[in-house]
C-alpha cells in the first residue's frame, strides 16, 4: 500500500455564546481541512473520533461521512467543513482518523492527531 498523502489540519473555537458553564455544557467549534497532496482522487467514506473530557470520560463517535457527505477530494484539492462538540468539562481532546478509498477501490485510514478543546485561559 502507498503511502496516502492526505492532510488534515484542524482549526478549534470555544463557543461561549451557546455554552452553559454552571450546567457542565461547554460548546466547541471545529473547523477542519482535509488536503490531498497525492496525484490521484481520494473519497472520504467515513469518520472515528475519539473525544475525551478531563474527567477521562471517553465518547466515540463513528459515521459514514462528514457533515452528511462523502466528498471526493481531487489530487491537490482539499476539502474543508466545520461541526461542533459538548463537553461536560472546560477542556478536552478529540483524535481519531477518518476512513478514505482511493481510485483503485482500496480503503485507508487517514490518522488525525489529538488536537486540545479548551475555554480561554484554561490552558497557558
Amino acid at each position: 500500500m502507498m503511502d496516502q498523502p492526505i492532510t488534515v489540519k484542524v482549526d478549534t473555537e470555544y463557543l461561549s455564546q451557546e455554552s452553559e458553564p454552571e450546567n457542565k455544557r461547554f460548546v466547541f467549534a471545529y473547523q477542519i481541512t482535509i488536503q490531498n497532496q497525492g496525484e490521484a482522487v481520494a473519497q472520504l467514506l467515513g469518520r472515528h473520533w475519539i473525544v475525551t473530557d478531563a474527567n477521562e470520560t471517553k465518547k466515540i463517535y463513528r459515521g459514514m461521512g462528514v457533515v452528511g457527505k462523502q466528498p471526493l477530494i481531487g489530487a491537490g484539492q482539499s476539502y474543508q467543513y466545520s461541526s461542533g462538540i459538548v463537553l461536560d468539562t472546560p477542556i478536552g481532546t478529540m483524535h481519531g482518523h477518518y476512513t478514505m478509498l482511493d481510485q483503485q477501490g482500496q480503503s485507508f485510514d487517514v490518522p488525525i492527531k489529538p488536537f486540545l478543546l479548551s475555554t480561554p485561559n484554561t490552558v497557558n
